[in-house]
């Protein structure tokens, strides 16, 4: 089998898993408070410095248009849980801040979605294996 070939088949079974995993944890997603796509963006704020980041750096860690975005985190600021604010280094940049109930409730869908993940991934793999994983998709986004 060529390069390209056994390239072809292991984006094709990295795909495969991705969708059957994401389709499985949103099935099973613990709570209507939130839809999986924002508690993605509560998620990453979470991993933030100050848990803010400008939009323009949410963007790339999320699977949605910088619009969809944008709308996403108006939502998002019109529930409470997250603010907007002006960028002090750029005016025309908006940090995006998870508030403390963002954070509440982000800690509280956390443990449930862990217990989800762990079923279907960690069940499946063992713990070098779960290792290797992570080191080979952080070479592939790299």
């Amino acid at each position: 089998m060529t390069e390209k070939a056994l390239a072809v088949d292991a984006w094709e079974a990295l795909f495969r898993a991705q969708v059957a995993v994401l389709r499985q944890l949103t099935a099973e997603f613990p709570t209507s408070e939130i839809s999986f796509t924002e508690y993605d963006v509560l998620f990453n704020l979470s991993r933030a410095p100050e848990r803010r980041l400008r939009i323009r750096d949410l963007i790339p860690h999320l699977l949605l248009s910088q619009p969809s975005v944008s709308r996403l985190i108006d939502r998002l600021a019109q529930r409470g849980l997250v603010e907007k604010l002006p960028d002090p280094r750029d005016a025309r940049g908006t940090i995006v801040a998870l508030r403390p109930e963002g954070y509440e409730l982000f800690k509280r869908v956390a443990v449930s979605h862990a217990e989800s993940i762990a079923r279907r991934v960690g069940s499946r793999l063992d713990p070098d294996e779960l290792v290797q994983l992570t080191e080979l998709c952080g070479r592939l986004r790299d």
